[in-house]
């Protein structure tokens, strides 16, 4: 009954809800028994102890193997938000935008207080076009959470995604937003080639192949920030999306910068719970998605991103791969919902996420009762039962 009546709940409520129903032992309701789920898929066997959620299996799949590299939990936010570009990119292309909520350990391992991670797919300066698009920000975003906060090269959180633009299966949930808008779709050549090659759209378990967006995440990796937020990759990227209809101007890309912020707090039985600031209830929910990475030190990071309206625009910017955010209604920014819950002393005890669309709302969470570090053996984690994500980790 607790999972019917979270599916409902606006999701500026649903990561805290999710957070308090995991960490009163009713985690099983929500569908815990998806925390091992999918191991057997490359790679993916837990060698260190982590968890990673995920509203797209394979996007979970690529944080846990970057735990298992040896990266932390900034490293494998980062990798997860690049592969939802690829595979879930309706709700999570590289055109859009996101939030985080990050809380990390200093390089001597002590609990540091949380901070929100900010980058909105805005308006650009000027609307104009046909089909106004967001100034893309994804990229930006992850790229500064690697930077501050990771450990590997940054290159490494970005090949996961590369190569499987070079060909992935379609997921159930890339297959249900299709079939949601793929009228739509199917009207920008650009997107219907990728989208609906022959003129039929992609069914489940098809390969998505994308080669101009493994163009611009190869760019990205060799180039990190400059290989599309400066000088004349930013105008390459500006015109591209001008075709498409966007209005945006380079000088809008190379200005979109993101945010380190204070989180929104709250307390409740001796536990804080830090949450992404927004705006007050009754801005409509966007079309989002959400992800998750906890790792051994206790480095916790959960993100929740959107395109601002299922597949943006509908448009991709020829030559990129990028499919088009849509710019968002003016006073109306996206709600996005991220939490992470902990002890006094800074302990770990539980991160959740609430995404979805308009109304409807589900929730992924990761919970540790007894604390990480320290009692990693009560840690589980898990996926909306109501969603087609995936939760994973273990060890």
């Amino acid at each position: 009954m607790r999972s019917q009546t979270l599916s409902r709940v606006t999701t500026s409520r649903a990561a805290a809800l999710a957070a308090l129903f995991l960490l009163s032992g009713c985690g099983h309701l929500l569908g815990g028994g998806n925390a091992n789920a999918r191991l057997g898929q490359n790679g993916a066997t837990p060698t260190v102890f982590g968890y990673a959620t995920a509203d797209e299996p394979q996007a979970a799949l690529a944080a846990r193997q970057i735990l298992n590299q040896g990266g932390n939990a900034a490293d494998a936010a980062a990798a997860a938000g690049f592969v939802l570009s690829v595979t879930l990119p309706s709700r999570a292309g590289l055109g859009g935008g996101g939030a985080c909520i990050v809380k990390m350990p200093d390089a001597r391992g002590n609990a540091q207080p949380p901070v929100a991670l900010l980058f909105p797919a805005r308006a650009p300066a000027s609307l104009s076009g046909n089909r106004p698009a967001a100034v893309p920000a994804l990229a930006r975003g992850l790229l500064a959470l690697q930077a501050r906060y990771g450990v590997l090269p940054a290159a490494s959180v970005i090949v996961p995604a590369e190569r499987l633009a070079g060909g992935a299966p379609v997921s159930p949930a890339l297959e249900s937003d299709l079939q949601v808008v793929g009228n739509a779709i199917m009207a920008d050549p650009p997107a219907a080639a990728v989208f609906a090659p022959g003129g039929t759209l992609l069914p489940e378990g098809a390969n998505l192949v994308q080669p101009d967006l493994a163009a611009t995440l190869e760019s990205l990796r060799v180039l990190g920030v400059q290989g599309l937020y400066a000088g004349s990759y930013a105008q390459k990227f500006a015109t591209a999306a001008d075709k498409a209809g966007a209005g945006l101007l380079a000088s809008d890309i190379v200005n979109s910068t993101p945010e380190f912020t204070a989180p929104s707090f709250s307390t409740s039985g001796g536990l804080t719970t830090a949450a992404l600031p927004n705006p007050a209830p009754g801005s409509l929910q966007p079309a989002t998605a959400s992800f998750s990475a906890l790792d051994k030190n206790g480095g916790v990071v959960s993100c929740a991103v959107t395109m601002n309206n299922l597949f943006g625009t509908g448009r991709i910017a020829p030559g990129t791969g990028i499919l088009l955010a849509a710019a968002p209604r003016p006073n109306q920014p996206a709600i996005l919902a991220a939490s992470v819950t902990y002890t006094g002393n800074g302990t770990f005890r539980a991160t959740a996420t609430g995404t979805g669309q308009g109304a409807i709302s589900r929730a992924n969470a990761i919970t540790c009762p007894r604390g990480v570090p320290g009692g990693e053996a009560s840690c589980s984690a898990t996926a909306d039962p109501h969603g087609q994500g995936l939760a994973i980790g273990g060890r």
